[in-house]
């Protein structure tokens, strides 16, 4: 973000304020419809906006990117996103929900207007996965209806828990730093 302290100084890139505010426009209403719905597209747009050339741009910006967010993650795209990052051990989408649920009660949610960001960052302070792979690993569907003993839910939860903290862990490392107010 400080970047962008530095770019309101009077320093324009080779582009006009025209085409800016016309590419500008056009990349929120692609926010708003929509259009804009995974991970890599959303954190490159975040990207930009946090070098947007003036601070009207970057709130211009502010509502249709949070928007996005909260979208990408309620449309399960976001958990589409995680279970293709786990083919072995589908990622837990109770977590994911749960984690939504702890996020909104959070009085700090407001720190960020990056919804999926903030999920994630919940389900680890919360160390959430090993809570939730041991619940999977003690379904009896998991063992063709047969009740595990305490050993084999352990080393299954194991499973889930490496691979579903592999996903967490990717999707986090879209940020370099944490996309908050402050």
């Amino acid at each position: 973000m400080s970047s962008s302290r530095s770019r309101r100084t009077g320093h324009k890139s080779g582009s006009s304020s025209g085409s800016g505010s016309q590419s500008a426009r056009q990349i929120i209403e692609s926010l708003l419809t929509h259009r804009i719905n995974t991970l890599t597209e959303l954190c490159r747009v975040e990207r930009l906006v946090a070098n947007a050339e003036t601070e009207e741009d970057q709130l211009a910006f502010q509502e249709p990117m949070t928007s996005a967010w909260i979208y990408y993650v309620e449309s399960n795209q976001m958990l589409s996103e995680l279970r293709g990052l786990t083919p072995n051990y589908a990622f837990s989408g109770e977590m994911l929900t749960y984690a939504q649920g702890l996020v909104r009660n959070d009085p700090q949610s407001n720190r960020s207007w990056n919804f999926a960001w903030m999920v994630l960052e919940k389900i680890t302070e919360e160390n959430l996965v090993a809570t939730y792979a041991e619940i999977e690993a003690a379904r009896p569907e998991m063992w063709g209806g047969v009740v595990p003993d305490d050993q084999q839910i352990q080393e299954l939860a194991a499973y889930f828990s490496q691979e579903w903290t592999y996903a967490i862990n990717w999707m986090l490392q879209h940020w370099t730093a944490a996309p908050v107010w402050y």
